[in-house]
């Protein structure tokens, strides 16, 4: 399939439109533009589409845009994604050679989700995202360019989850990660020139889940991390340099999970 038929507009009642796999799809017709009740878009592994057309802008029920998953076509996102106010979720994964998000998005004031996972050559992300101030979950993992969290992050007080797993490059987490304190859940898998951890993390008091594993540059944990008295998973997996833990490490009360599988030169843990 190269082109949709235009009579897909007359379907007036539909709610979910998915194109899984249309490897030969290059462009969508303009009459989807009137399919106004549509709230889920998914265009997964469209791989010769190269952009998505103006029309869908008119698409005022959309909610889920699981947009364009591994589409290595796509380098930009037209303008009009900012008038879709319903969205619920945009999701740009393995759009590999997409640039830059367009600076319309930050009209999205209400938008929970957003997943931009291996869009390894994406720039300019804090410009695109610092007025996303109802973002509850970001997921940011094979981000292979990015060497530092961009301090809109830090204005983004109502996130929740962030997934920052396989970001190679990355060597620090910045003190301002201390102002999320609405964080649950911290995803740093793979975090490999991760040496220590800020100790304003002691500020996420609703931190419930926090996996660092295969953090292989990480040797030390700050004292502050035993003032997360919500914190009840911690995976240490595969740190091979940590070796040490701070006795404050006892102070986690409502702890329940504790992996330390593979710390090879841990020497000793706090009685």
């Amino acid at each position: 399939m190269q082109e949709l038929l235009t009579s897909i507009g007359q379907l007036s009642a539909l709610q979910n439109l998915h194109f899984n796999n249309c490897l030969s799809l290059q462009q969508l017709s303009t009459s989807i533009g009137q399919l106004n009740a549509v709230q889920n878009l998914d265009l997964h592994d469209c791989l010769r589409l190269q952009e998505l057309p103006t029309f869908i802008g008119h698409m005022n029920a959309l909610q889920d845009l699981k947009l364009l998953l591994n589409c290595s076509c796509l380098q930009k996102l037209a303008t009009f994604i900012g008038k879709l106010n319903a969205l619920k979720k945009i999701c740009l994964n393995d759009c590999s050679n997409l640039q830059k998000l367009p600076t319309s998005i930050r009209q999205l004031t209400t938008l929970p989700n957003l997943h931009l996972n291996d869009c390894s050559s994406l720039q300019e992300l804090s410009i695109s995202i610092r007025q996303l101030t109802t973002l509850q979950n970001l997921h940011l993992n094979d981000y292979s360019s990015l060497q530092e969290l961009p301090t809109s992050i830090g204005q983004l007080t109502t996130l929740q989850n962030l997934h920052l797993n396989d970001c190679f490059i990355l060597q620090e987490l910045p003190t301002f990660i201390g102002q999320l304190t609405a964080f649950q859940n911290l995803h740093f898998n793979d975090y490999s020139n991760l040496q220590e951890l800020p100790t304003s993390i002691a500020q996420l008091t609703a931190l419930q889940n926090f996996h660092l594993n295969y953090c292989s540059s990480l040797q030390k944990l700050p004292k502050s991390i035993g003032q997360l008295n919500a914190l009840q998973n911690l995976h240490l997996n595969d740190c091979s340099n940590l070796q040490e833990l701070p006795t404050s490490i006892g102070q986690l009360n409502a702890l329940q999970n504790f992996h330390l599988l593979g710390c090879s030169n841990l020497q000793k843990i706090p009685i």
